[in-house]
């Protein structure tokens, strides 16, 4: 198995080169970024991401060693489930106030406190108290909810409002995000093995090195990043707070009223729009898979001895080489639809689980049969999320998204809660011992959930058969959001 993962990432590696490399070849003729020549966008763009960035790379720098330091602390099964769902129900309830805080607090002040946050959530794990990790993972609920809202909702309220940069420019911005997240993700990988295994500091070492990669990010943002909200949006609304109380009460009720009705006004377009339910139905299904995935990959494969952080970049580079498939399959050359890709995702990702049901049987392990699975589901979701991104592009109206994807993330987060309750609850009904029966009924139950997920984009394809909206005009391939 050790050998095994460390070919695996050679080939994936180049792998993710040669799609690279044949993606620019096909595509980057046919594009014509008029972004790239305007130095003050270029500046702009290199102020955002250089703190954004760091804030990926301190995020992905604590997904190889979780599972594997609650171990460490000599937890059961049953205990890291119960810490997994905490983080998950955090994330349920501080999804609305993500969406909430940077109106109320303004978007700079919200993305140091999630710098703020997400620090205190790394030093809880210094702790072998229970109680002090059930608080670092509601920590991690709460920046893991500010992380995909608060970054990007200052760069577009910055993009648009302060720097008058033409909208069109925007994807360049967010596809050089989502190239180097892939590559920082793989990068995280080998730099926590490194930490945890290579210089034998333990599992906690990365948690540790995030830290000051969080607090350097926080730095960034209060001196690189200036204080230009005041020149508009809700936080620095001048006339609204001269209006107001002494204090800014009015201010803070525009921002109460503003989100009320941004609640409603998604939950009324996806109760409207058939299309914008199965895509919620699709999205829910899928990605609380993956939730339940991130649980249960490590105490798979950890028994056979491979080296944690090499299969986390293993796992990273195949996803990164299925977003490269995708900009190939959707190019001119091949003409796929996204809708298409998306059907071959969700039958790729049953494929995956159905496997795991076989190669988890208790007493007859095959790691390398659940090593390649493991595989097949992240080059899965790299095909997943870029279709399903552009298919909510074109079916959720812009000013309407950020609140209907609020409300797909609800039974999403619910969903995976429920799966690790349930796979609590069989743990301890063995007495506390090993899951091997639980697994594999995790994965049974998995693969059912990608069965009615792939279901419901069977009906999204037929009802959408001769819409417009949901296909590529001309197959550009671009593959952004």
């Amino acid at each position: 198995m050790y050998v095994t993962v460390y070919l695996a990432i050679l080939v994936l590696l180049g792998l993710c080169v040669g799609l690279e490399l044949t993606a620019r070849r096909l595509i980057a003729p046919q594009s014509t970024p008029t972004a790239v020549a305007n130095p003050a966008f270029r500046s702009f763009q290199k102020v955002f991401l250089r703190a954004y960035l760091l804030a990926l790379w301190a995020d992905w720098l604590q997904g190889p060693y979780l599972y594997k330091l609650y171990r460490h602390y000599s937890f059961l099964e049953s205990q890291i489930a119960i810490l997994y769902v905490c983080g998950l129900a955090s994330c349920v309830l501080f999804a609305p106030f993500s969406g909430w805080l940077p109106q109320a607090l303004g978007r700079r002040r919200t993305c140091l406190l999630f710098c703020l946050s997400y620090s205190a959530c790394c030093l809880t794990k210094l702790s072998r108290d229970y109680f002090v990790l059930i608080v670092g993972r509601i920590l991690g609920g709460l920046s893991t909810s500010l992380l995909a809202t608060t970054f990007e909702a200052w760069y577009v309220h910055q993009h648009v409002d302060v720097h008058d940069f033409p909208k069109e420019w925007i994807p360049s911005t967010f596809t050089k995000v989502a190239t180097w997240n892939h590559v920082l993700a793989v990068g995280a990988g080998l730099v926590a093995n490194m930490m945890a295994e290579w210089l034998y500091l333990g599992p906690v070492a990365p948690f540790i090195l995030a830290v000051p990669c969080l607090c350097c990010c926080g730095w960034l943002v209060l001196t690189g990043w200036g204080n230009e909200e005041a020149e508009g949006g809700p936080e620095g609304d001048k006339k609204t707070l001269l209006l107001g109380t002494p204090n800014g009460g009015v201010a803070r009720l525009s921002a109460k009223v503003r989100f009320t009705r941004s609640c409603q006004d998604g939950l009324r377009c996806l109760l409207s729009d058939q299309r914008v339910m199965l895509l919620g139905g699709v999205q829910a299904l899928f990605e609380s898979v993956l939730y339940v995935f991130v649980f249960l990959w490590t105490p798979v494969v950890d028994p056979h001895g491979p080296p944690l952080g090499i299969v986390f970049s293993c796992l990273m580079a195949a996803s990164m080489a299925g977003s490269l498939l995708y900009r190939l399959a959707t190019s001119t050359r091949y003409c796929l639809q996204p809708s298409h890709v998306l059907c071959v995702a969700v039958l790729m990702a049953f494929f995956s689980f159905f496997m795991l049901t076989f190669s988890t049987a208790p007493g007859q392990p095959r790691p390398h049969e659940s090593f390649l699975a493991f595989l097949l589901l992240e080059l899965a979701s790299g095909l997943y999320f870029p279709a399903v991104g552009f298919l909510q592009s074109r079916v959720i109206p812009e000013e309407k998204r950020a609140s209907v994807l609020s409300w797909f993330r609800l039974p999403l987060h619910l969903l995976a809660c429920l799966g690790l309750l349930a796979l609590h609850g069989e743990v301890s009904g063995t007495g506390g011992g090993e899951s091997g029966s639980g697994t594999r009924h995790m994965f049974g139950g998995c693969a059912f959930m990608m069965l009615a997920a792939l279901m419901a984009v069977i009906s999204l394809f037929t009802l959408g058969r001769n819409d417009t909206e949901l296909k590529l005009e001309g197959s550009r391939g671009e593959g952004e959001m």
